[in-house]
């Protein structure tokens, strides 16, 4: 018998959405799996500027602990979490080193305003040998801008 496969959820200000939910549930549905969120740290915005101290920690740490009930729950089972580097292509990156992911989903804010996909966050990932779902939010619930 084989091992469920691992899957990575990538997402900061989309983390809690319904677009994301529905894509983790539809995943589960397609057989057994575990997933994996990762919410990059963003220090966003003049916090940047007034006090670079201000890593993103706190709000990605409540990114995390809101989405996670909610994808848990799309997932009929426990979804695991960690805070990611707050550039989210190394946040994949070093999840992917470090675990044994089968494949990736990566949830962004729309295309007119999503830093992520500006900066080709979908393709450099699909670089790294893994499937790559990307789901795009038509609503934004928590985090940080430009996601």
């Amino acid at each position: 018998m084989s091992e469920a496969p691992h899957v990575l959820v990538v997402a900061h200000q989309t983390a809690a959405t319904d677009k994301l939910s529905q894509a983790v549930a539809e995943r589960a549905q397609r057989g057994p799996a575990t997933f994996h969120l990762v919410v990059p740290r963003q220090a966003h915005g003049i916090h940047k500027v007034v006090d670079p101290q201000d890593t993103g920690e706190e709000d990605a740490q409540r990114v995390l602990a809101e989405a996670l009930t909610r994808l848990s729950q799309a997932a009929g089972g426990e979804v695991t979490g960690a805070i990611g580097d707050s550039e989210p292509l190394m946040a994949i990156e070093d999840a992917v080193n470090l675990g044994d992911y089968d494949e990736i989903i990566i949830s962004t804010l729309p295309r007119r305003i999503s830093r992520w996909l500006k900066l080709d966050l979908v393709s450099k990932a699909k670089a790294l040998g893994l499937p790559v779902t990307h789901v795009e939010a038509s609503e934004t619930l928590i985090g940080a801008p430009n996601s």
